[in-house]
């Protein structure tokens, strides 16, 4: 992910966008400061709150409650009540609105648990909510330490939640536990130094008695990283590095996952290489935005690792640039590696892996059923993986198109699509399990790729050149349904603007998913047929949820716009039923 969500979609970023990455940071701490410190101020919950380690385990049935920011442990994103369907759809009309007192781009998917919702906004706010009447109980307001530095706004998608616990990442690069109940701070640890450019936005996962975070930061020549902390107190179990200390070089990998070619020179990165030696480990970036994935039966965690530092400048960094681009399994009790699997070698056109993982079955090659690990590219390809050994199954069509790839960034620039964005960006897939199907929200934007040389400017932006969205090249988004069984593309559906923030599924045979122009949609997951829409103000570029309270199920969004792409900004989270 790349320093240009910072900028609209519409206009270009370019080498001096790092003057602007200043001012955005010292304005994220300045609206913190005037925004309050470390408490949380209104009422407490007027319930007990908890949530075992065996209703975390159990949550892909639980048809009352969200308690993953992706649902459950595979991250499906598949909720199995159908009280909400596509025969009356139609007929969904707003619950409540509640509104946060903070107007910036919003990305969190909500956690529920008995009726009792909590929420999170940019520059790290929570509330509790009554989920079925948006009351608001609490409202926690972090503290941000005096340097915050972050590439793609200011955002945060979630937090996690165990017994009586909610746990969230912030800007500073912290980790926080919160009394559920009263949202009370009962400790906060440094996860890494945002003065090197580490900052914390992803949704941590809590398991067995852990909290599992990633971190951002692959733009300004971090290490990046995947740990665990006690969830009681804080203290660190274990950490695995995306880039390992020897062995990064890789296997000097020709072509992609897709087969094709990638266009390096190798002779010339093993000279590099030979003249540099292998120490450049520690800024070689590889940032984990989005939750891992977690299957319990074998204790192993998955995730997906961003792009290399610098962004465009591949030759500071000879070789295929471990484990960036790639999907990571690791041991969960240990950190220790099990597999990855690289998309994208030596990668110079920001088509790092970013969307979460989804844990579920699909047919192997010879027909037969397996547990898989699947992944919604950048490149606009669903890569299927077995579960156990990572080896690529399939890959899907292409659902987007896809134009001189892989051209060479120049620098008088190099067109080449999908562009920086994606594909797939960070936005969470979902899954339908009975329909075998994958659904994935796209974006198109044709861009040029700039390469100018550039060392290591310590902990700054570090881009080395630009990447820049084409005026007279019509953007769009693209919604589509994968048979995850063949790889083809049963339907999709186009949009006016491209698409970021995430898809629902759910069994009413449903599929939810909104647009930067503030439409919430929802559509018949076996055809794409567009069943119902919703204006809700506000670029809607979050994950959508569900849950049941007191027998009615409610579908919940945020509408808070998007910083990278500039979508208009809101406050709300809007909260939809039927009558």
């Amino acid at each position: 992910m790349s320093f240009k969500r910072n900028v609209p979609h519409t206009r270009l970023c370019q080498i001096s966008c790092a003057a602007v990455l200043a001012v955005a940071s010292s304005a994220a701490f300045a609206q913190s400061e005037i925004q309050g410190g470390a408490a949380a101020t209104g009422s407490p919950v007027p319930k007990a709150i908890s949530v075992p380690q065996s209703a975390l385990d159990a949550a892909d049935g639980d048809k009352s409650n969200f308690l993953h920011s992706n649902m459950n442990y595979a991250q499906t994103r598949y909720y199995p009540a159908a009280q909400i369907n596509a025969s009356n759809v139609s007929k969904l009309r707003p619950a409540f609105t509640f509104q946060t007192e903070v107007l910036e781009s919003m990305e969190t998917a909500p956690i529920v648990i008995d009726g009792i919702m909590y929420i999170t906004t940019s520059y790290n706010h929570v509330y509790a909510l009554d989920a079925k009447t948006g009351k608001e109980f609490w409202h926690y307001k972090h503290k941000q330490g005096p340097v915050t530095t972050y590439c793609c706004g200011p955002n945060n998608r979630g937090v996690a939640i165990l017994n009586d616990r909610v746990y969230m990442g912030t800007l500073d690069a912290k980790l926080v536990s919160l009394d559920a109940k009263t949202g009370k701070l009962l400790w906060s640890v440094q996860i890494a130094d945002p003065e090197l450019g580490y900052s914390e936005t992803m949704a941590p996962v809590a398991v067995n008695g852990k909290i599992l975070i990633g971190t951002n930061g692959g733009e300004y020549g971090i290490r990046g990283f995947v740990k665990a902390y006690d969830a009681n107190d804080g203290k660190l179990l274990w950490t695995f590095n995306t880039v390992p200390e020897k062995g990064h070089e890789g296997v000097w990998a020709v072509n992609d996952a897709t087969n094709r070619n990638m266009l390096r020179d190798i002779a010339a990165e093993k000279a590099q290489f030979a003249k540099q030696g292998d120490d450049f480990y520690k800024t070689l970036g590889g940032g984990v935005w989005m939750a891992p994935a977690v299957d319990k039966e074998t204790n192993t965690a998955f995730f997906v690792v961003g792009n290399p530092s610098p962004d465009l400048y591949g030759a500071e960094r000879p070789g295929d640039n471990l484990y960036t681009d790639s999907i990571v399994a690791v041991d969960l009790d240990t950190g220790a590696y099990k597999w990855h699997y690289q998309y994208v070698a030596h990668d110079v056109w920001d088509l790092d892996a970013v969307s979460p993982v989804i844990l579920t079955d699909a047919k192997g090659k010879d027909g037969k059923m397996r547990k898989v690990a699947i992944h919604g590219g950048k490149t606009g390809h669903i890569y299927v993986h077995d579960r156990a050994t990572g080896e690529l199954i399939r890959f899907s069509e292409a659902m987007v198109p896809q134009e001189n790839m892989w051209v060479l960034p120049t620098k008088d620039g190099a067109r080449m699509l999908p562009g920086a964005n994606g594909g797939v960006e960070w936005s969470p897939m979902a899954v339908n399990p009975k329909l075998r199907l994958a659904y994935a929200a796209n974006l198109h934007q044709p861009m040029t790729y700039h390469v100018e040389a550039s060392t290591y400017p310590g902990g700054k932006l570090w881009l080395g050149g630009a990447f820049k969205t084409i005026a007279s090249e019509k953007q769009w988004g693209r919604l589509a349904a994968v048979n995850l069984d063949t790889g083809k593309m049963v339907w999709k559906f186009d949009t006016e603007q491209p698409l970021i923030g995430g898809v629902l599924a759910t069994a009413g045979d449903l599929v939810f998913n909104g647009e930067g122009n503030g439409l919430f949609r929802a559509f018949n997951a076996k055809t794409g047929k567009l069943l119902w829409e919703y204006q809700a103000g506000a670029g809607v570029n979050a994950p959508a949820v569900s849950y049941t309270v007191s027998g009615k199920q409610y579908i919940a969004v945020a509408a808070g716009g998007n910083t990278q792409l500039d979508f208009k900004r809101g406050n709300s989270v809007v909260v939809f039923a039927l009558p």
